[in-house]
């Protein structure tokens, strides 16, 4: 028999004020951040509390700022509080700024922001040297 109850979601992570990180943050639920992170931080849900401070990359589905954050910042839903001060570029599917939030940076729109942000580079395009060499024709007499 199997169980059909549905799983209880679970609790989000907190890292409290009082809490350093030096180091990437990777988790596949949610996290609330209210001490100071120096890394880059994936995840499902990222809450960043109005004491946090990132110095790095974020990216999660869903992304609301009260702290600081110094970075880039991808999600397909972003939000800045009227606490937040980030300084660094959003790309998004979707945001809203509340009046009080400080901004610096550039705001882009993406249908999936999360997928160029994987730490994986774009592959360069080819070079003449990769190129194939053109067919050889021969010819008839």
């Amino acid at each position: 028999m199997s169980n059909a109850a549905p799983r209880p979601k679970p609790s989000p992570s907190v890292l409290s004020t009082d809490l350093t990180v030096t180091g990437n943050i990777k988790t596949t639920g949610d996290i609330q951040i209210e001490g100071t992170v120096e890394g880059d931080i994936r995840a499902h849900l990222l809450t960043v509390g109005e004491s946090a401070t990132i110095k790095g990359e974020i990216m999660a589905d869903d992304v609301v700022v009260n702290g600081r954050v110094v970075g880039r910042v991808r999600g397909l839903k972003v939000r800045l509080t009227s606490t937040a001060r980030v300084e660094g570029d959003i790309i998004h599917k979707t945001i809203a700024i509340e009046s009080g939030a400080h901004f610096e940076g550039s705001v882009q729109r993406q249908d999936d922001p999360l997928q160029n942000g994987q730490g994986t580079p774009k592959l360069a395009p080819p070079t003449a040297e990769a190129a194939p060499a053109p067919a050889a024709t021969t010819e008839k007499k």
